[in-house]
């Protein structure tokens, strides 16, 4: 089979590269020519006839585009001979062609457009042609240039096949037409595009003039070495008695093939003793009669004994061609299938089915470019019938398989598109799926996407469960060769489809397996958007399908491209496989592989959140160490962290405790004196002047300092609790500000003095415990100086208050009680005082307004 691609690429591929050469030598031949207006001539292949005389080009028809040969004659090729010898060797072929045309027989070539004459050429067309059987020996004459066909072998079931087809013909013209061929020999053998050999050449053909019930008789016509090549048969195959004798018959052409056998088996397919002179034939005649079975050897041994009767001078020695078909070197099984392949046009439906049954068994008996010439030629006759493509469509696909890419392409493919269209009966796209492979291996990339995919959709929507299965198990095969768009509306739509509402368990498995064949080649969102929901949708809690969805879901897990989220983990695939953790229908292997993939995927989520947390976490204190360096003005500071709301309920072991900036706070404790009148008051809306923290001066003394290593730390507030938000006492500022503390306890003779706080309520060596979160208090503005004091019990702050020289403490509860509950105000000056701005007291209804 190699060897007829590379003579097949060497004659079929000048299509392109001598299609200019061709129509310019066309466009000089045939001008005017008939022929050329119904048949488009491409390249030239071959040659036939006496002396190689007719070219042969490939082409079609202009109506119909049926494949073509077209014979071409060129009368110049005639300006080397007399006026005489031209008419004479115009008279021979047209005779050849017009006798030709005449006879339609399986063995005779076959003509499609009779001859037509213009002035510079002979045209005729004939069935699509390979080559004559002398282009196939060797002989290139009048053939393309560089031509080279010696790389081209005959198979010896291609020989005795054909050996078969020329003598049916024989018969046929001898017994049926009453015909002798006169010169059977390679330039008259015409092998067509299916690889049938057929007869041509009936230039020295002679008819019967007796009755037909009576024996034929052909006239004699003495063979006249004067003429010229053209004009006389081959030499090297005329039968003895034609020469000795002057008298020839049936058994004239019977020598012939004869010696056509003999030349088909030698070396170098060479005839036996050729001639050139009528000296040299006489010579070969006498040893003709003693013929050795030793110059035979060549031939094959069931062959020899019949093959030297045939090359016997003796014309009753021969046997007819009827008979020599019946010899048992045609008893061969591969001659029987081609036999049987002929006769189908004969047979009905029923007589090939059985035929088609057992054609793959005898496949294996013929070479392969003879099951791609003659075999499928004769089973695509039969491909029109959808009743018989079932039959016949298993031995196409065996022919395939030997079958190279490009014959594939060639002479395959065409065939099978039709059929992947074919849904009843549903046999047919069940051989497609069996061998899917050999498809995908062959197919074009182009074909598969508009003839091999359509035909997987319509079985994915037909009703066989069995098609289901195959055509799953081969889609991902698919893979690489699916696009976004065909995979996202029309592949997964299908399959989602079929695996929700197919009552087949084996089925809805093989949905999943696809489902995860797919899915390395799929894009990521489209797993998210159409495959990872998908899951959930699936009601069946098989175990082997409960096993499909946790492979789909471990993919998507694992694979490098994929790698779903922490976030589509927590929020889709693990509200599902929870409940799917206390099935009772899985086995122990599958519940330890299902509770493994739950743990990763937890495992993933925790890892991950926790390390999105601390960075979080690491960028709020940066933020917070970045604000706290930056001094912001009194009235822009923000209401305190609320992180610190829990401290005290048992949770501070699992919240981390912010690092905070050291303070240093000085002691006040036993201190003497007055505190100094604040010296201004930041502007409020509600136009009332409130008591404000403000820069202080020093202490009289270092007894004056104020203990607060001595305020309770309890961080419970109560009305009981001095430092509760309900009391009127101003909550701390920010760190490094100087500020005064105003007591809303005042008198006009009763004032206290705090001085220079460098850092407030604690420092470097006090207990950072006390007083937790100081950012608590930070409720205590403004609006607390102006609301009347509480009763209560003060005596946990009795540490607070200054002493006599006496050093007799007086109790803070009394002092509440015995202190006058006047509303205070704040003169422009800063001192506390009950009266106006302009030294004026207040009256009771300005109070009640100071208190509103």
């Amino acid at each position: 089979m190699d060897m007829f691609n590379k003579i097949s690429s060497k004659i079929y591929s000048q299509v392109t590269s001598h299609v200019s050469t061709t129509m310019s030598q066309l466009s000089v031949v045939l001008p005017g020519n008939p022929v050329t207006r119904e048949f488009d001539a491409t390249s030239h292949i071959a040659s036939a006839g006496p002396g190689l005389m007719w070219k042969i080009y490939s082409g079609s028809k202009f109506s119909t585009k049926q494949e073509a040969s077209i014979f071409v004659f060129e009368k110049r090729q005639l300006e080397k001979f007399n006026k005489a010898d031209r008419d004479m060797i115009l008279d021979s072929l047209r005779k050849g062609i017009v006798q030709l045309t005449k006879i339609r027989h399986p063995q005779i070539l076959t003509v499609q457009h009779p001859l037509e004459e213009s002035r510079e050429s002979l045209a005729f067309a004939t069935e699509p042609v390979f080559a004559s059987l002398a282009n196939i020996f060797g002989n290139t004459f009048n053939m393309p240039q560089p031509a080279n066909m010696s790389d081209y072998k005959l198979f010896d079931v291609e020989i005795k096949y054909g050996l078969m087809q020329l003598a049916e013909g024989l018969a046929f013209l001898h017994n049926d037409v009453r015909l002798l061929h006169g010169n059977i020999c390679p330039e008259s053998i015409i092998i067509n595009k299916s690889g049938v050999w057929k007869i041509f050449g009936f230039d020295f053909c002679i008819h019967n003039t007796n009755p037909p019930n009576s024996a034929p008789s052909f006239p004699f016509e003495d063979y006249n070495m004067s003429l010229p090549p053209i004009c006389r048969p081959n030499l090297d195959y005329v039968a003895p008695e034609k020469i000795i004798d002057q008298k020839h018959g049936i058994s004239s052409d019977i020598f012939s093939l004869g010696m056509l056998c003999y030349t088909l088996h030698s070396t170098g397919n060479k005839p036996l003793m050729p001639v050139e002179t009528m000296q040299q034939y006489r010579s070969r005649v006498q040893q003709l009669k003693s013929l050795s079975d030793n110059k035979l050897q060549c031939l094959p041994e069931p062959l020899r004994g019949n093959g030297k009767l045939m090359l016997s001078p003796s014309q009753s020695d021969r046997p007819d061609a009827h008979q020599f078909i019946k010899i048992r070197y045609f008893d061969d099984l591969g001659i029987k299938t081609l036999q049987y392949l002929d006769s189908l046009l004969q047979w009905d439906n029923v007589q090939k089915s059985q035929f088609y049954k057992s054609l793959p068994a005898a496949l294996p008996n013929l070479p392969q470019r003879v099951k791609v010439q003659r075999v499928l030629h004769c089973l695509t006759r039969d491909l029109t019938q959808p009743v018989m493509v079932p039959f016949i469509l298993p031995s196409v696909m065996d022919i395939a398989k030997g079958c190279t890419k490009e014959e594939y392409c060639l002479y395959v493919l065409p065939h099978l598109k039709p059929l992947m269209k074919i849904m009843d009966p549903i046999q047919v796209i069940l051989i497609f799926l069996q061998n899917m492979e050999l498809l995908l291996k062959m197919t074009p990339a182009e074909s598969i996407q508009q003839d091999v995919l359509p035909m997987l959709y319509r079985g994915l929507d037909c009703d066989v469960a069995k098609i289901h299965e195959l055509c799953l198990s081969v889609l991902p095969t698919f893979a690489g060769l699916l696009d976004h768009a065909n995979v996202k509306n029309h592949l997964l739509p299908r399959i989602k489809r079929l695996c929700l509402g197919t009552n087949s368990l084996s089925v809805r498995v093989n949905c999943l397996l696809c489902i995860g064949g797919l899915l390395e080649h799929l894009d990521k969102w489209l797993v998210i958007d159409e495959v990872l929901p998908f899951m959930p949708q699936i009601t069946s809690r098989e175990p082997a399908v409960l096993m499909g969805i946790l492979g789909i879901y471990k993919l998507t897990l694992t694979h490098k491209k994929l790698g779903i989220s922490k976030e589509i983990i927590a929020s889709r695939i693990l509200p599902f496989l929870m409940p799917l953790c206390i099935e009772n229908s899985l086995s122990l292997p599958q519940f330890n592989a299902l509770i493994t993939l739950v743990k990763d995927m937890l495992s993933i989520v925790e890892s991950e959140h926790r390390t999105k947390l601390e960075q979080l976490n690491a960028v709020k204190d940066q933020q917070k160490i970045l604000t706290s360096t930056m001094p912001t003005p009194v009235a822009d500071r923000k209401s305190p962290d609320l992180g610190q709301a829990f401290t005290g309920l048992g949770l501070d072991s699992y919240v981390p405790s912010p690092s905070k900036p050291e303070t240093k706070v000085e002691s006040t404790a036993g201190f003497t004196g007055s505190i100094e009148p604040v010296k201004s008051v930041p502007k409020i809306e509600n136009k009332v002047n409130v008591p404000v923290l403000q820069p202080a001066k020093s202490l009289a003394s270092p007894e004056s300092k104020i203990n607060v290593g001595q305020i309770p730390t309890n961080p419970s507030y109560s009305s009981n609790n001095p430092w509760s938000a309900n009391n009127n006492f101003a909550s701390p500022v920010s760190q490094n500000k100087q500020f005064n503390v105003v007591s809303p306890i005042t008198s006009p003779t009763n004032t206290m003095q705090v001085s220079d706080f460098k850092q407030p309520f604690g420092g470097a060596n006090q207990n950072r415990n006390t007083l937790t979160d100081m950012n608590s208090f930070s409720t205590f503005q403004s609006n607390q100086f102006n609301r009347k004091p509480t009763q209560g019990n003060w005596s946990a702050l009795d540490n607070l208050l200054p002493t006599s020289n006496s050093n007799q403490k007086v109790p803070l509860n009394q002092m509440m009680s015995n202190a006058p509950l006047l509303p205070t105000n704040v003169n422009r000056n800063g001192n506390v005082s009950n009266k106006n701005n302009n030294g004026v007291a207040l009256s009771k209804d300005e109070i009640k307004d100071l208190l509103s």
